[in-house]
């Protein structure tokens, strides 16, 4: 078959070979080649099989057809191995290596026979690190390491002589423990992180990192190097996309995990009486000082979560906290006086804040406890304790394998009942079914010592959920009079300082018996833990476990966590701080700082986002940006309100601009005679200053959520400020989500035809008429007295041309046929948003809420312009506005009677406490309003 002639296929023209060293170097397009050479099957013309004579050669003709056959075969196989994914390619994002296409060790088990099939059939070379040719690098760091050890091996000789030198000094013997030297910490003085090691130190210099952060900085992007966060390295968000795995792994099955040790806990000690005091000088409520049911709160049973303030001045409010009492020992003795015996006895309480707060509240503890008498004492415990957050409802399962509470030692003949009740909790699956804001301290081993770590067994008898919910009911660490440890510097220290290391561990591990974890040794450490659950005040949703323990102890409890095989498959996921937003969104909570402008500490958070966003804008070149100053937002209103990229406060609340920021006075300069002066309209010169954005003052002040409901409820005896702001939770009525800065507006109060048709609007929406199949279609707008006739009524045995009329009729004229449904935006008849003196506040967070299938958002409001009397008082307040033509058909007598006739029947209907919650949403650079409903949270 010399003179064989390939080609493609009978009546196709010659295949040409294709030269790919012309080809683009491109991936993308020697693949493709490769698939198109893959594919091709060669064939040879019919014509070669006949003779000069033209007869049939059946010689020729067989061995064709035989080679026609072959290349049939291979293309199958060649395009089947070209198609088909590796196998590197079938395991998940989170398990992929980059040298998984070149070493079988690197690709799970059940696919490491398939890996090493694939490469010997591609002739692959497998890669074994001991034949590996070193490169250049890797020649340099082998000297490294070479010269290192050299110097190590040196002075360890020289430490073994001057050891002899010195006299035979015997080593202390297996088992025996030495004291550890504890230095006293100081009090009233703000602490320093203790010193990383050598090769961590430059890193290290303006931030400190946290316990976890080698793990994080591997799987997560974190804060730039030189613009830490809150003075810590903080992981931002997972590397991979997580948004509904999280949204799963929180509320569904599985749980979430964050490091939080970045939270500031402040130490407070002294007498009770004193304790008690300082407390009432930071705000907190006097019915949790002082009243029968905070009791177990003030025996350490409980822990508290509440708002704080300032003692002076305007007395504002700082930030949310979590305060933990240290449970008081014992009863006093039938010689001494109950009374007196308490108010001698000092105690311990920790105050758990987030560090953007940390400092103020720093200060204001300070000077509050250097008023009290007897004196109390501040510690700066941030970095002697962190903390481990939980959620999910795998999270008590992931913490029971990782806590496992101390046996019955010589030191601790009885078994504390906190510990008891702890491991009884195996069928948990919320925490918000233990009492709200349960506390248990106990001590538990080292983690590692059971790693790695192997799936918890449920309790498999019947009278199971008997006995959890008899403990649920009776609640033993109620009665518990031991203090928890981790309040005891000297055992946390102890505990840091007496953990083995890995490679001990390790060698312990190979003496146990095979399948079996090392026996407990006396020598081992005693970790102090403390675990609080949180209960979220929305009904349904998952709690939280909070875990209080050594700085040092947190990375081999995170390990241990993070690796844990959950009974419902997979392991726990690890949360960074977008997660930990999106979790609280979820489930319809703030978050500090960046739900609370109104704080010092979410003010600087608005700040630092309205100049990225900002920055972010200015990038954009002039065709792909939103023009604020062009923005149409119906009738005469023109430009869009206030700094199109922040929440301005400053707007809403018509305070005065900051002077040194020049750009701003130029911005607020009137441009209309219709509308107020934007403030920003984002040129050149708004955008400019970060350093003059920076230093604004803060225009607003947060009002907590139990002082926000008493002025709603009763705004005349204590009326609100107009830089009162609360926090609110938005819901969505129709389709759509709002986005971060978004504006909130209430109903409209000056143009009453305005109002009744977002009033007509809502009430279509949250009333909707209901339908059945034999409701005649809407002719009353149609002009052809025929066409209403034929399409009025069609029953189903019509004929098929009428029916086809109908068809084209429904398609040509969506909006009158009887499916439709309440206005969509974009619509003409769809109403327009109210003015920009209806604005009450902004929204902080708004995305898709995958819970609710809708779209959600938290915002601030201003309280002055939502109370009900001034609500119900300004739709009959004359517009100040220049009345134009679409509005002045609505001020005459009739058409306004009518009008307002129209507006009290729908709020009969839906009711005054409906109305008074109904606000519109609209997305900054957007002209289309949403409507959606407030409530405080």
């Amino acid at each position: 078959m010399t003179d064989q002639s390939l080609i493609l296929a009978a009546g196709q023209k010659r295949k040409q070979p294709q030269d790919f060293s012309k080809a683009s170097n491109s991936t993308r397009n020697t693949k493709r080649a490769k698939h198109i050479e893959a594919r091709t099957i060669l064939t040879q013309a019919s014509d070669k099989a006949l003779n000069q004579n033209g007869t049939l050669d059946v010689s020729g003709f067989v061995k064709a057809r035989e080679f026609e056959i072959k290349a049939m075969e291979e293309s199958m196989g060649a395009s089947k191995r070209s198609l088909s994914s590796r196998a590197f390619q079938q395991v998940p994002n989170e398990l992929r290596r980059r040298t998984a296409s070149h070493n079988v060790k690197k690709v799970p088990k059940k696919l490491r026979k398939r890996a090493a099939r694939e490469m010997k059939e591609d002739n692959t070379p497998p890669m074994i690190s001991r034949r590996r040719k070193a490169t250049a690098h890797m020649r340099l760091r082998l000297q490294t390491v070479d010269r290192l050890q050299k110097m190590h091996a040196q002075a360890k000789k020289k430490r073994a002589e001057a050891r002899e030198q010195k006299g035979d000094r015997s080593k202390p013997e297996k088992g025996v423990t030495t004291a550890v030297h504890i230095r006293p910490l100081k009090k009233n003085v703000l602490s320093k992180p203790e010193q990383p090691a050598a090769k961590f130190r430059k890193r290290q210099k303006h931030k400190s990192w946290l316990p976890t952060h080698v793990y994080h900085a591997k799987r997560a992007h974190m804060t730039e190097p030189k613009h830490p966060l809150w003075r810590f390295a903080i992981p931002l968000r997972p590397m991979e996309k997580s948004f509904r795995k999280t949204h799963r792994a929180g509320s569904l099955r599985g749980c979430v995990a964050w490091d939080t040790s970045y939270m500031s806990t402040i130490g407070v000690g002294g007498v009770e009486a004193s304790l008690l005091g300082l407390l009432r000088g930071l705000g907190v409520d006097e019915g949790a000082i002082s009243s029968n049911q905070m009791a177990k709160w003030r025996a350490g049973t409980r822990s508290w979560h509440g708002w704080v303030r300032e003692r002076d001045g305007e007395r504002r409010w700082i930030s949310e906290v979590d305060i933990v009492w240290c449970v008081q020992e014992g009863s006093p003795t039938a010689s001494e006086d109950p009374s007196t015996t308490i108010e001698k006895k000092k105690r311990r309480l920790f105050v758990r804040v987030h560090p953007s707060a940390f400092l103020q509240l720093w200060t204001e503890t300070l000077k509050i406890a250097k008023m009290q008498r007897p004196s109390v004492t501040v510690e700066d415990l941030r970095f002697e304790i962190g903390t481990i957050q939980l959620t999910g409802p795998g999270s008590t399962e992931a913490l029971l394998a990782a806590l496992q509470p101390v046996t019955k030692t010589s030191e601790t003949p009885t078994v504390n009942a906190c510990a008891e009740t702890w491991t009884s909790l195996g069928l948990v699956t919320n925490p918000s079914t233990l009492p709200q804001n349960a506390v248990l301290g106990f001590n538990v081993s080292d983690p590692r010592l059971r790693y790695p770590p192997r799936t918890v067994k449920p309790p498999a008898s019947d009278s199971a959920n008997d006995d959890l919910l008899q403990v649920l009911a009776e609640w033993p660490p109620d009665k518990v009079k031991i203090p928890q440890s981790i309040f005891d510097r000297t055992a946390r220290l102890t505990a840091s300082r007496l953990l083995p290391s890995q490679k001990a561990i390790n060698r312990r591990k190979g003496e146990a018996l095979p399948g079996d974890f090392p026996s407990p040794a006396p020598t081992d450490p005693q970790i102090p833990v403390l675990l609080v659950a949180s209960r979220s005040p929305i009904c349904g949703s998952q709690g939280s476990w909070t875990l209080y323990l050594p700085w040092k102890c947190v990375l081999p409890v995170w390990y241990h966590i993070m690796h844990y095989p959950l009974s419902t498959g997979g392991n726990p996921r690890f949360g960074c701080l977008e997660e930990k937003r999106q979790i609280a969104f979820e489930q319809g909570l703030p978050w500090f700082p960046g739900d609370y402008p109104g704080t010092p500490a979410g003010w600087e958070w608005e700040l630092k986002e309205r100049a990225e966003r900002n920055a972010d804008w200015e990038k954009r070149p002039k065709g792909k940006r939103i023009a604020w100053e062009s923005l149409e937002l119906g009738k005469t209103k023109k430009g869009e309100i206030g700094l199109g990229s922040a929440c301005d406060w400053s707007y809403l609340l018509n305070s005065a601009p900051d002077p040194a920021s020049a750009s701003q006075a130029i911005a607020n300069e009137p441009t209309t005679t219709e509308e107020p002066a934007n403030p920003a309209r984002n040129t050149r010169e708004n955008s400019k200053g970060a350093e003059g954005i920076e230093t604004l003052p803060r225009p607003i002040h947060q009002v907590p959520l139990d002082q926000a409901v008493r002025l709603l409820a009763n705004p005349k005896h204590i009326p609100p400020t107009s830089h009162d702001t609360t926090t609110v939770s938005l819901t969505l009525l129709s389709r759509g989500h709002p986005v971060t800065c978004a504006r909130i507006y209430r109903l409209p109060t000056s143009i009453p035809t305005l109002r009744s048709q977002w009033l007509a609007l809502a009430a279509s929406i949250l009333y909707p008429p209901k339908r059945t199949h034999t409701t005649p279609i809407d002719t009353s707008n149609r002009t052809s007295t025929s066409d209403n006739k034929i399409l009025a009524s069609l029953p189903r045995n019509e004929s098929h041309p009428l029916r086809t009329q109908h068809i084209a009729f429904s398609l040509l004229h969506p909006r009158e046929t009887a499916t439709d449904g309440p206005l969509q935006p974009g619509s003409p008849a769809y109403p327009c948003v109210p003015d920009a003196e209806d604005l009450i506040g902004f929204v902080t967070t708004g995305n898709y809420d995958l819970g609710l299938g809708k779209g959600s958002a938290i915002g601030n409001i201003a309280l002055a312009k939502v109370v009900p009397s001034q609500q119900q008082q300004q739709p009959q307040q004359p517009s100040t506005k220049t009345v134009t033509k679409d509005d002045d058909s609505s001020t005459t007598d009739g058409k306004g009677e009518a009008t307002r006739r129209e507006i009290a029947g729908l709020e009969t209907k839906m009711g005054k406490k409906m109305v008074s919650r109904l606000c519109v949403v609209r997305d900054a650079g957007q002209t289309v309003g949403r409507l959606a409903k407030w409530e405080l949270v």
